[in-house]
């Protein structure tokens, strides 16, 4: 996963950088939105990847271990990561809901 889809995640994108560090600006919780979904798309096509590699090797269609265990890595991954997201998420949320106002 690269830089910019890290940042569009939190939604925020670098405006200027001064000695080193960046400042950012926020998108929105749309955006963020939009990108959390596109992060979950990602997990599940990574998912389906690796079920599709391991019916191929339980075929014999493919004698390849290392494109198997490549996928189920990618896989567990991208659910380690969508895991944590979600968990930083719901976090956010409870704390806004428990605010007094």
């Amino acid at each position: 996963m690269d830089i910019a889809a890290i940042q569009s995640m939190y939604g925020a994108t670098p405006t200027a950088v001064n000695n080193g560090t960046s400042v950012t600006a926020p998108q929105g919780f749309d955006s963020m939105l939009n990108s959390v979904m596109e992060l979950l798309k990602d997990t599940n096509s990574l998912q389906q990847a690796a079920q599709n590699e391991e019916m191929a090797f339980s075929l014999g269609e493919t004698q390849n271990t290392h494109d198997l265990m490549i996928a189920q890595q990618k896989a567990n991954v991208a659910l380690q990561y969508t895991v944590a997201v979600r968990d930083s998420v719901i976090g956010a949320y409870n704390t806004i809901i428990n605010m007094q106002i």
